[in-house]
Parts: structure tokens; C-alpha cells; sequence
């Protein structure tokens, strides 16, 4: 089977699989969130720390929960790493600097898992298990319980409660998160993934030297990073380490736990909704942008210019043998695409389109199918503004869901939408006016500056994955870089339970002959074109200095 067969067969395998689950398990979902019925484990928990599950929120108050619980998630884990040398199986490593358990903290907290270090030489084991695998199933939860909120701000009407905060919560990471995590853990381990408690191992290499080779609880911790679209590895060279992600059939297994919530939840939010038409209508649109992504980063590194690519048949340039270069561009796309930022291939090694190509996947807002939750909710408000812009169209009063979208609506839509753009243009042009910053630079040109807007980009949107010729392990890059992690999560959390609390207190609008169908093609092709013009119009500029100028050249 030629390489480029073998390519076609994955990616094909891996939609076929995705459209198997979609049904099944979005049902086992809706289910599960809705149910009136508390588990054991879960009432000891409401007890343990004095909730009523009987007790719903108004969106404040639930935002209130969703920020109060990250910002002891945030100050626990900078405790942790300050004084892991104290701590069991701590390795004999040395506490964590101050501005990188910063950055840590909050990176692993909002979903992001940026790594401005090598987890193992920096962290000990009980500070990678119960620190920064317990926040990715934690973060992942919270990102799945705001998108429930807004559907539940879509379903219910006359009413200022979206829920219990802390109930979604411990739902998700209960009866979601936690069994799907301990089958996959499995499947890991049996595809040679590593799972101990070892401090190391010394073995000699081929050329006579002795090195260690650190081991750990590595498949559980790659596992919730995977199905939580977290991203962040146990060693530095993350999804290519071969105890990370071990052979072909563990990638692909890797890459369908990335997909498979995100690409499920839209039929979540159909079922709530009452019409599961929605809920096809959402997927199909994640769909089209997603097969768009990973047919044209294929097409630019299997097929690229240059005459050393061209003389070897693709781009191989930091491409890891065992995967070749379509798993790898099939996994850069995926995990761009999503909020996960897991890697395996170095992106910085990639054609300057081709990196490119994973920018845009992030600044579309990572919403085709996106982060577990947070696609969801970003794609609503997509789907807001399109209704709202077809509205203004054909002169009358956008309706989205019997729902009409108003000033207050489209006021939190277009914060939400504005909030991450902001970040990142403003952050790079900070950095690249530092000459601090400037000097953790190790390119010039266009693709230094495609290196500097890849990590506003990723840590803005909550993705985690960098473009390797930054060194970003600086005071500078760690705080900045932290603050755009924090300010891209939690703003954007507000907007969205704004938004819903404000669709729930309405009355449903009848449907009449003029109401857009937003379970149709037309609407699934127009919100396809706003999402793709709204980034256009907004990136183009520092596109067109960084990867699109270095791709003229």
C-alpha cells in the first residue's frame, strides 16, 4: 500500500468510525447530563463540600461557580509544583520557578496545557498525576458544563436557571470523562504505552553512552489529555514519544478520543433542543471546515515546493518515521482544530502554508468540532451572529431556536467573538516591540514573527501547541503568555453564560413562514462563510507578514 493510500485509508476510517459514534454515545451523553437521578459517589461529593444538587443557578451565579472553582484549581496547582521536592515520588526534582508554575497552573486550568518545559525533568510523579491529570479532567469538565448551560439557555424559557454548576461538573467527569478514560487507558497500555511508578531506567545506547530513560503513569495521563483536548505530554517530545503514542493504530486511537465528544455534543444539544435536526446541522458544519483543514494540510505536505521536499516526495522535516508525513499532517490538523495542542510532528518543521493552515484552524476559534465543550458553544455563537447578519438581510428580527436576537444577544455574541482576536494581535505586537522578547527569537523574517503570532494564537485560543523556534521559557513569555491563557478562557465563559442567561428569561417566538431554517444547507453554508470571513477579515493582516509572505518566498 503506497503512503498516500495509507493516508486516504486513515483519515477515511477515522470519519467512518466518528459517524458510527455519533448517535450512540451523543445519546449516553444526554442522558447522562439530564438525569434526575444523583449516583452514591456523586451525593458524598455535594455533601463534602455543602452544594444542593435539588439547586439551580442563575447565569451569574454560575459563572460565579465556573471562576471560583478555576481560581483554586489555578492557586492548588502553583502550590504543588512550588514544593514538589517535599512531595512522594517527587524524583528528587527541584520546586518549579515561580513564573513557570504561573504559567503551568494556569495553563493546564484553562484547558490550554502550554509546556514551556520537559515534564520529565521538571516534574515529579505524584505532581503529574494528581496535579496536571486531575486538572485535565477538571478543565474538561467545566468546558462541557458552560456548553450544556447554553443549550440549556436555547431549551428553556421564562426562567433565569441554567443548572447547577456543580452538578454538571461532577456528571461529566463521573459517568463522561472517567470510564471512557480507564477503557482508553487500557487500550493504550495494551499498544505499548508506559504505566509505572519508575524513577527511571539506565540502559546503554548504540553508541556505548548510558542514558536514563524516565518512565511514569504516562497512558493515563495520555489518555484524559487526548479525550479532554488538553494536550499537555509526559515528556517533552509529547504525542512522538514513543511511550506516549507507541504505533499507527495508538495514534489513530489517539486522534478518535480528540474527536469524538466534541463531534457527539452537537447531538447533545439537539437533543435538548427538541429537534435533532440542530444538532446534525451543527455537526455538518464542524464537519465541512474540519475535512477542508486536513485535505489541505495533507495537500501542502505531501505535495510541497522547494527542491529538497520535492527530491524526498514530502516535507519529512521534524515528521516522526514511525507515523510518515500524512498521520502526522492528519494529527497537526486534528490537533489545531480542536483545543487540544497535543503534537506529534514539530509544526515549526512544517511548509510555511502548511503552518498556516494550523493557524487559521486555531483562530476560526477551534470550533470544527473543536475543545470538548468550548467548540460547542463557540459554534452557537456563530451560528448568533450568522442569523443575525441574515436578519439585517432580509429586514426583520433574527430568530435563532424560537429565540430572538436582540441587542443584549448580540452584544455578549460579539464580545465573545472580539475577545480572542484582541489577545493575540495585541499580544504579538507587544512582543515583537520587547526587545526582551525579541530575544527569545531563534528565526528572523516572516517566520519569526509566524513563531511569535503561533504562540499569542495558541495560548489566546487555549490550544498549546508552538511553533519550536520560540524559546518561550522566559519571564516575559511565561506571564504574557499566562495572562492571554486566563483572559481567552474566562472572558469568553462570561459572554457565553450572559448569552444564555439572556435567551432563557425569553418567551419562544412562534415559527412563521419568514423564519430562517436553521436545520438546512443554506444556513449550514452561510454560518461555513461567516466564520471563514469574520477570520479573514481579522487575520489576513498578520497572515499576510508572517506564513502567507514566507510562503512567496
Amino acid at each position: 500500500m503506497s503512503p498516500t493510500t495509507a493516508g486516504v485509508v486513515f483519515i477515511v476510517s477515522l470519519v467512518l468510525a466518528l459517524v458510527v459514534v455519533y448517535r450512540p454515545f451523543g445519546d449516553y451523553m444526554f442522558k447522562a447530563i439530564t438525569s434526575s437521578r444523583h449516583l452514591g459517589v456523586e451525593r458524598v461529593f455535594f455533601r463534602a463540600v455543602g452544594v444542593n444538587p435539588g439547586g439551580e443557578q442563575s447565569w451569574g451565579v454560575y459563572a460565579r461557580s465556573v471562576l471560583a472553582f478555576s481560581a483554586i484549581s489555578i492557586l492548588f496547582l502553583y502550590l504543588f509544583q512550588r514544593v514538589q521536592q517535599h512531595l512522594w515520588l517527587s524524583l528528587g526534582m527541584r520546586p518549579v520557578a515561580p513564573d513557570q508554575a504561573w504559567n503551568t497552573a494556569v495553563s493546564f486550568v484553562t484547558n490550554t496545557n502550554w509546556q514551556s518545559y520537559s515534564g520529565e525533568s521538571t516534574m515529579g510523579h505524584l505532581v503529574q498525576m494528581a496535579g496536571l491529570a486531575v486538572q485535565n479532567f477538571a478543565s474538561a469538565a467545566v468546558g462541557i458544563s458552560v456548553a450544556v448551560a447554553l443549550v440549556r439557555g436555547f431549551a428553556r424559557s421564562k426562567t433565569d436557571r441554567l443548572g447547577n454548576f456543580w452538578v454538571d461538573l461532577v456528571r461529566v467527569c463521573v459517568r463522561i470523562l472517567l470510564p471512557v478514560a480507564v477503557v482508553g487507558a487500557v487500550l493504550l497500555i495494551a499498544g505499548g504505552a508506559v504505566q509505572n511508578l519508575s524513577s527511571g531506567t539506565d540502559v546503554v545506547t548504540l553508541g556505548g553512552g548510558s542514558q536514563a530513560i524516565t518512565g511514569g503513569p504516562v497512558a493515563s495521563q495520555e489518555v484524559i489529555k487526548e479525550l479532554g483536548t488538553n494536550g499537555g505530554g509526559f515528556y517533552n517530545a509529547n504525542s512522538a514519544h514513543p511511550f506516549e503514542n507507541p504505533t499507527s493504530w495508538t495514534n489513530w486511537i489517539e486522534l478518535f478520543l480528540i474527536l469524538f465528544i466534541p463531534f457527539t455534543l452537537p447531538r447533545v444539544f439537539g437533543r435538548m433542543v427538541g429537534d435533532k435536526r440542530q444538532g446534525l446541522a451543527i455537526a455538518g458544519i464542524m464537519a465541512i471546515i474540519a475535512v477542508a483543514s486536513v485535505v489541505a494540510i495533507n495537500a501542502l505536505q505531501v505535495n510541497p515546493g522547494g527542491t529538497v521536499p520535492a527530491a524526498v516526495g514530502a516535507a519529512t522535516e521534524g515528521t516522526e518515521a514511525r507515523f510518515g508525513v500524512s498521520q502526522s499532517a492528519t494529527f497537526g490538523a486534528v490537533t489545531t482544530l480542536t483545543s487540544t495542542g497535543a503534537v506529534n510532528s514539530f509544526h515549526d518543521s512544517y511548509t510555511a502554508l502548511g503552518g498556516m493552515i494550523t493557524m487559521l484552524n486555531m483562530m476560526l476559534g477551534e470550533v470544527a468540532p473543536g475543545g470538548v465543550g468550548s467548540g460547542l458553544y463557540g459554534m452557537l455563537i456563530l451560528a448568533v451572529i450568522t442569523v443575525f447578519v441574515a436578519g439585517l438581510m432580509v429586514g426583520r428580527t433574527p430568530e435563532y431556536l424560537g429565540k430572538k436576537i436582540g441587542s443584549r444577544e448580540i452584544k455578549f455574541a460579539s464580545l465573545y467573538l472580539l475577545t480572542t482576536p484582541a489577545l493575540v494581535l495585541v499580544g504579538t505586537a507587544v512582543a515583537m516591540g520587547s526587545a526582551t522578547a525579541r530575544s527569545s527569537m531563534l528565526n528572523t523574517g516572516a517566520h519569526g514573527l509566524s513563531e511569535v503570532l503561533y504562540a499569542f494564537t495558541s495560548a489566546s485560543n487555549n490550544n498549546g501547541s508552538a511553533f519550536a523556534g520560540l524559546s518561550a521559557d522566559t519571564p516575559f513569555y511565561n506571564i504574557a503568555l499566562g495572562l492571554c491563557m486566563l483572559f481567552g478562557r474566562f472572558l469568553p465563559i462570561i459572554f457565553v453564560l450572559g448569552l444564555a442567561g439572556s435567551l432563557a428569561r425569553q418567551q419562544p417566538v412562534p415559527e412563521s413562514t419568514g423564519t430562517l431554517k436553521t436545520y438546512q444547507p443554506l444556513f449550514v453554508g452561510m454560518v461555513v462563510g461567516v466564520t471563514i470571513i469574520v477570520v479573514a477579515l481579522t487575520y489576513l493582516p498578520a497572515l499576510a507578514l508572517g506564513p502567507l509572505a514566507e510562503g512567496i518566498q
